[in-house]
């Protein structure tokens, strides 16, 4: 039996995905979560195998959930079930320790396909992220500036982008201002911007926010 969390901050979606999954001998759901942080309690009392996650939620998103799921749960696999196509996020979100990544429009049966692959210890690769893995290969150094960003700087280049403040910032993610700080001018070197509204255009641009 494959013991599976959702983690959704829509309650029709985590419904529909448990009624889904009921069907299927194989599967249980052990668990749901609304946002990021119910996610990484989730993963502290509740054993499962598979957490089927969202990205974009209030408060603490799945993208900034990601790491600490990771470092308080290792052994779960974590599926990311978004609505933003692969090229937006799954390369980043594959290095920051996802197993796989679908989009919502996926036919459900990957998703429980997904899943049992992921459950023995692989990783779930789409086609079209193998794709982008192996574009990646060969342009190295041509990658979006997004892809070059390190973990902690992808999150906070996001929330700037979002229009949060530094404050904002550094109490969602538990750093301090002056950390954020540090992070927005090495992320704006890196991408070769000046202002946060520059951040604001790229990320519209590119289909990062909505």
């Amino acid at each position: 039996m494959i013991r599976i969390g959702i983690v959704d901050d829509h309650a029709i979606v985590r419904t529909g995905l448990k009624q889904f999954f009921s069907e299927h001998v194989d599967l249980r759901v052990a668990g749901e979560a609304a946002s990021g942080r119910e996610a990484i309690d989730l993963v502290r009392t509740t054993e499962l195998d598979v957490l089927v996650m969202d990205l974009s939620m209030p408060g603490q998103s799945g993208i900034d959930a990601l790491a600490m799921i990771r470092a308080k749960a290792p052994d779960v696999g974590i599926l990311i079930l978004s609505g933003y196509p692969e090229e937006h996020y799954a390369m980043n979100l594959i290095r920051q320790g996802a197993s796989g990544y679908l989009n919502k429009e996926c036919d459900p049966a990957e998703i429980v396909e997904a899943i049992r692959t992921i459950s023995l210890g692989k990783r779930y690769i789409t086609p079209s992220v193998a794709e982008l893995l192996a574009q990646q290969l060969n342009r190295k150094n041509d990658a979006p500036p997004h892809e070059q960003l390190s973990e902690r700087e992808f999150q906070v280049f996001l929330k700037l982008a979002k229009g949060e403040t530094a404050g904002d910032i550094a109490e969602s993610l538990s750093l301090s201002v002056k950390t954020v700080s540090t992070y927005r001018t090495r992320l704006m070197e890196k991408m070769g911007l000046n202002s946060n509204s520059d951040l604001t255009y790229y990320a519209l641009k590119n289909r990062l926010i909505d």
